[in-house]
């Protein structure tokens, strides 16, 4: 830019090179310029007019010679709009002689303005706010990071009897994330995930089991061993609906922000996930195996008890060998697929389902149903809803922790 230029009113500049087939000099090239475009626009268009009234600025040569030849360079400052600078910046390319040289004139481009001053703008923002957060010392740092944590310890409550840290949602969401420690509670909360409860510890209190069965539950737990334990303990007190963890070897309070929502992005259907994992199969230290028996054999006693309660039924008659050869052939129809059907009497499919969706699919049926067939595995939570409603076959691929078998619901597998 020129240091004649009107800043203020300058939108465009015109860019313009120029040859002649002989020396010329500047006042021969803004003579042709205003001589040779005269009477070719408009009279709105007219250059002495423009200039006159300021819509455009003074015409700026820059010209050289060298062997009998001159180039250079015009540039014109222009106020109009778009359509009129785009116009008058053609109209020099009908310019063919100079003083008394032929002459070529191409324009370059327009360049805009405002863009150049938007950057300089944007770069000029950028120095000073770097400026700012350097001029922010480390004892600054540390009282906003303390005001912050105070904040998430405010938001930060309780559930239940045990006074389990949990965020500020945890009693009126409708879906909730169970996680180990205040910790996570806390760095969930930096991210604005407020509907979490912790579970403190590795045995995992009671009212997280009966507050997972009222709502959607998700089970966030570390990638180390321990989040496997809790894991276990949270899937046989409670019902996990979806399950996610923190990348291998990292802890759900370490986690940034992009990666605790990349988890829960990609967590999956608690069926889904046993039946790609050997979680519950994995062998422990003994002290987890006798918590996980002594566990078990409370309920086998609590159940065998109820059981007395009632009058005794005859066991009804096995499902004879080639019906049960049938299931598992149509069962391998549905390898893979992630599907499954629900069928009658007579084996005929009612519905086909979501292995996903299952367990809601059985919740739901209405009338009759015989037989549920699915790609995935057969868990307890299943088993029991399958025996309130009166389906009298559960086929899958394998089946996993089952400890309470009702009587009248026969478990098929493929093992």
């Amino acid at each position: 830019m020129g240091k004649g230029e009107e800043l203020t009113t300058t939108k465009y500049l015109i860019h313009a090179q120029i040859t002649a087939n002989g020396i010329v000099e500047k006042p021969d090239v803004v003579g042709a310029v205003f001589g040779q475009t005269e009477g070719l626009l408009s009279n709105d268009l007219d250059l002495r007019e423009l200039q006159r009234t300021g819509r455009i600025g003074r015409i700026q040569v820059n010209i050289h010679s060298n062997s009998g030849r001159a180039k250079g360079e015009i540039v014109i400052p222009s106020s109009l709009d778009r359509v009129e600078t785009a116009i008058l910046a053609a109209s020099l390319e009908t310019i063919n002689r100079v003083g008394p040289c032929e002459a070529e004139i191409h324009t370059t481009k327009v360049e805009d303005v405002r863009a150049v001053k938007r950057e300089q703008v944007v770069n000029r923002a950028k120095e000073i706010y770097k400026n700012m957060v350097e001029s922010v010392g480390p004892t600054s740092m540390r009282m906003i990071e303390e005001v912050r944590e105070a904040m998430r310890v405010h938001e930060i409550s309780e559930y239940g009897e045990d006074r389990l840290p949990a965020g500020p949602s945890i009693h009126t969401s409708d879906a909730i994330i169970v996680v180990e420690g205040r910790s996570d509670v806390l760095n969930l909360l930096k991210y604005g995930i407020k509907n979490t409860v912790a579970v403190e510890g590795v045995s995992v209190p009671r009212s997280i089991g009966e507050l997972s069965k009222k709502r959607t539950t998700t089970a966030f737990v570390d990638g180390d061993r321990g989040g496997e334990l809790i894991l276990k303990e949270l899937l046989q007190i409670g019902e996990v609906d979806y399950i996610t963890r923190a990348p291998k070897g990292k802890e759900v309070e370490d986690l940034e922000k992009d990666e605790v929502l990349v988890a829960l992005r990609d967590k999956v259907p608690t069926a889904q996930f046993l039946a790609t994992t050997n979680i519950l199969n994995d062998s422990g230290n003994s002290n987890n195996h006798k918590k996980e028996n002594n566990r078990h054999n409370r309920r086998n006693q609590k159940y065998n008890r109820n059981e007395k309660q009632k009058p005794v039924k005859a066991p009804e008659p096995e499902v004879e060998d080639d019906e049960v050869k049938l299931m598992k052939d149509m069962l391998k129809e549905f390898g893979g697929t992630g599907c499954g059907a629900i069928l009658d009497e007579a084996l005929n499919m009612t519905k086909e389902v979501e292995v996903e969706n299952i367990y809601e699919e059985i919740k739901n049926i209405e009338g009759t149903a015989d037989t549920v067939i699915f790609d995935g595995v057969i868990s307890q939570r299943m088993v029991d809803v399958a025996s309130e409603k009166g389906i009298k076959k559960l086929v899958a691929f394998k089946s996993m922790n089952i400890v309470k078998k009702p009587q009248n619901v026969k478990i098929i597998t493929v093992n």
